[in-house]
């Protein structure tokens, strides 16, 4: 592939992965268009794809499995601990080689257009293709969730870029854009007490003062009995993953709590973790061109 975008959607389903595997089969099926990572969660309810590929390939591959998710999703049933509000959840496109943002945001617009129009689903365009400042960020967006959504939509401040200005009943809405690069990187704490995760999570997000680079919510995992701050970091090489993991340690401590472990879902750049190692191993005068696999290309 000479020119390579990066997909990543989120679709509205952990649990089923029968009915998971048949999107994933779509893409699967695909010349010119790669998976390269899964990852599914029960709590969440949720599960996070990640594919590459030539953009007009990836485009139909896209389309089509919307069209599949569509099919097989009804969120009138779903419960899940992450927020959501369409079945295919939010859909960023990332330039990855020989491509630009400008690039991955025709791309976005096309694939709202031709699926909207296909499937009668309304499309947010969100981060570098926002339409106005108050929809760039995905959570402003995505507030009041599928329950809400019908509601919030006939405010004119949310009426959607592309398709029927009112929910699919099953399928809700859908936030759609080009992003750069990001890390899904969840922290998980020793404790069932959801009120810490969440205040801890206030503490690092943006949005109430926190990391210019963080995005981030508490949520329980049931089945582990624990809790979990959940994040979005939207520029690692602003805002590292050994910063806020050591904020979160500092603020944990504060309730008598300790961190258990770390994830990251999905791919992760390599210059991330390797900031991270350099952190932790206080290594000096460290260069990234010391990293066997960089010399290997």
């Amino acid at each position: 592939m000479n020119k390579i975008i990066e997909c990543v959607p989120n679709f509205s389903e952990g649990r089923d992965l029968q009915k998971l595997e048949k999107i994933l089969d779509v893409f699967r099926a695909r010349k010119n268009v790669k998976l390269l990572d899964y990852s599914s969660d029960e709590d969440h309810n949720r599960s996070v794809v990640t594919l590459v590929g030539e953009p007009e390939e990836l485009g139909e591959a896209v389309i089509e499995a919307i069209g599949k998710a569509v099919e097989l999703i009804d969120l009138t049933h779903h419960e899940g601990q992450h927020p959501r509000m369409g079945a295919v959840d939010v859909i960023p496109f990332i330039p990855i080689k020989n491509a630009t943002i400008e690039e991955a945001d025709a791309l976005a617009k096309h694939v709202a257009k031709v699926a909207s129009e296909k499937y009668g689903l309304p499309f947010f365009l969100y981060e570098k293709s926002a339409t106005a400042s108050h929809r760039e960020n995905l959570a402003n967006i995505r507030k009041g969730q599928f329950e809400g959504m019908a509601e919030k939509m006939k405010d004119d401040m949310w009426k959607p870029d592309f398709g029927p200005y009112t929910i699919h009943p099953t399928a809700g809405a859908t936030a759609i854009g080009a992003r750069m690069p990001l890390v899904a990187y969840n922290v998980n704490l020793n404790t069932n007490n959801l009120e810490i995760a969440s205040k801890i999570a206030k503490q690092v997000r943006h949005l109430s003062g926190g990391f210019r680079y963080v995005k981030a919510l508490g949520i329980e995992l049931e089945d582990r009995g624990i809790v979990q701050v959940s994040m979005n970091m939207t520029d690692y090489t602003k805002t590292s993953l050994y910063r806020v993991f050591e904020t979160i340690r500092m603020e944990a401590e504060r309730y008598g709590v300790s961190i258990v472990g770390s994830e990251i879902v999905g791919l992760v750049p390599m210059q991330a973790l390797i900031d991270t190692a350099d952190y932790y191993l206080r290594l000096e005068n460290f260069s990234t061109d010391q990293v066997l696999e960089t010399r290997l290309h």
